[in-house]
């Protein structure tokens, strides 16, 4: 019986931390693509590759390795059976790759070079735009589209799962993070919010409030979809924890109505005012609607306020305005400083995957200059959130995510499997970089 021969191991390295690096493109000259995995690694076992010299061309959102006299962005290295090589290469921004979140494969170049996973296979293969929030003393995870293996129509009414709060053991690659999906009778992940209506059912502003009378109640706003962007009802929804899904709580708006009001959206945060009130603020960025913290209030429209939208931050350096598209805020202890990341509208060079970060003394502005930490060449990076659950208080960095995709970009190769997932990043609050940040 053949016993097929060790591949050749490859492994994709940051220069200036020796971390892994996640998503890096190594590309022959006949094409042949393969794409590193949380661990950093990719397993080589062509046959026509092995033996020889071959040249690979190295592409990486944000990192790259220096261009040789024609112009070529790659590496030589030659390939044999059970032979390994370190590539080094240069981060180019200011964000630190930490790996993708979601997915399948996350590990599966380690696999294929004899390395046992640190998590198994979950049946996704990809989720859009996540939601979270601390609820019942876990995290609570939330997801709109998921794709799945049997069919390309998957899951387009949510998806949930928790974790331990705090649940990643480490902030630095390779990045493991173990979900407990919400799945039915036959052990696959399941929809959590099959409202009435025809198309999908998209779900934001998941927010964990006190009640009246009982534990924290956990509530979002939902929106049914039409021609594949546009909304024609949105009303409030409710977590029941007998039955492990939303329920609708009531309707806000329906497209017969005309205009719509006040609606709550985006990634809420806490905020205390001076005179020791507790409110949550809504914003996509940054806060449009603010109501007192409590269950009540978020079910009683006549509580909640508009606020004002505030200037977009300037480019550092007196810079133009970086407009938003998506992002969040949160409160950051070490800066001692509300701090925001997010998307601009209309990038460069992507239209929709370009980061800025910014900072304020008041989560309604004016904010500070804007300083870029995340590019991608021809990609989207939307919906980014801050992470300040999953890390210590007062630790002198932040983590964010956002989904990777091919959509609303110039006909871009999707990546094999990172496509339509999660992706996590590490920012170094204390980088020199962001010092323009920080007047």
């Amino acid at each position: 019986m053949a016993v097929a021969a060790e591949p050749f191991r490859i492994e994709v390295v940051d220069r200036e931390t020796g971390w892994p690096v996640p998503l890096v493109e190594l590309r022959t000259t006949h094409h042949s693509s393969h794409v590193s995995d949380n661990c950093g690694l990719v397993a080589i076992d062509e046959p026509e590759l092995m033996d020889q010299e071959v040249f690979f061309h190295v592409k990486s959102h944000g990192y790259g390795v220096p261009k040789d006299g024609f112009g070529y962005e790659g590496i030589r290295v030659t390939p044999r059976r059970g032979g390994r090589q370190r590539v080094e290469i240069d981060r180019r921004m200011i964000a630190k790759r930490l790996g993708r979140l979601t997915g399948a494969g996350r590990f599966a170049e380690a696999i294929k070079l004899g390395e046992k996973p640190p998590l198994a296979e979950t049946g996704v293969f990809g989720c859009d735009s996540v939601q979270g929030v601390a609820h019942g003393g876990r995290m609570f995870w939330l997801w709109g589209d998921t794709t799945l293996p049997h069919y390309p129509l998957g899951i387009f009414h949510s998806t949930a799962a928790t974790t331990p709060v705090g649940g990643l053991p480490a902030f630095e690659p390779p990045l493991a993070m173990d979900y407990t999906y919400f799945r039915n009778e036959h052990g696959q992940v399941r929809a959590v919010s099959r409202f009435p209506g025809d198309g999908p059912t998209w779900l934001g502003g998941l927010v964990s409030l006190p009640s009246a009378d009982g534990p924290p109640r956990l509530g979002a706003t939902y929106s049914k979809i039409k021609n594949h962007l546009d909304e024609y009802e949105t009303g409030l929804c409710v977590w029941d924890e007998d039955t492990g899904s939303f329920a609708v709580r009531k309707v806000l708006w329906r497209e017969a109505d005309g205009a719509k009001p006040p609606i709550p959206r985006g990634h809420p945060v806490r905020w205390t005012d001076e005179d020791g009130r507790d409110w949550v603020l809504f914003g996509d960025p940054f806060p449009a609607l603010k109501m007192p913290a409590t269950f009540v209030s978020w079910d009683d429209p006549a509580s909640w306020r508009v606020v004002p939208a505030p200037a977009p931050p300037r480019a550092a350096g007196g810079g133009d305005p970086v407009e938003p598209h998506r992002g969040s805020i949160a409160w950051n202890t070490h800066r001692g400083r509300w701090i925001t990341v997010y998307t601009q509208m209309f990038g460069q060079p992507s239209a929709f995957g370009e980061l800025w970060y910014a900072e304020a003394d008041s989560p309604f502005g004016p904010w500070g200059p804007a300083v870029k930490v995340l590019t991608h060449d021809n990609y989207t990076f939307y919906n980014p959130r801050i992470h300040p659950e999953l890390t210590p208080a007062d630790a002198p960095f932040i983590v964010f995510e956002g989904t990777y995709t091919a959509e609303f970009a110039d006909r871009p190769v999707p990546t094999p499997r990172y496509n339509y997932n999660q992706i996590l990043y590490r920012l170094d609050l204390d980088d020199a970089g962001l010092e323009p940040a920080r007047k």
